[in-house]
């Protein structure tokens, strides 16, 4: 099995906690967005429990969910202080060490 950094197990947890309780403000149950998502029930009961899942099925999930929006924005590189300060900068094509 491979190694799992403890922060990332905690990140899911919360990531899973989130998605559930939105799920339930929603009044859907798991099968309910499984079936909307177009995944089985087991995969989001294990989002719900933290466990890793493939991305497109977590996506998919948070469609379903209303949050998926969210989770891009977040993502979003130029929203961090770094990013916001190198924003005129011309990115390269690629990362040569």
């Amino acid at each position: 099995m491979k190694y799992v950094p403890t922060a990332v197990k905690r990140d899911l947890r919360t990531i899973g906690e989130q998605l559930m309780q939105q799920r339930k403000l929603l009044s859907l149950t798991i099968a309910d967005v499984a079936q909307r998502a177009g995944v089985s029930p087991t995969t989001v009961a294990n989002i719900e429990q933290g466990k890793a899942v493939r991305t497109d099925s977590l996506i998919s999930v948070a469609h379903v969910l209303q949050l998926a929006d969210a989770m891009v924005k977040a993502c979003d590189p130029y929203t961090t202080d770094l990013g916001r300060l190198r924003a005129g900068e011309i990115l390269p094509k690629r990362v040569r060490r």
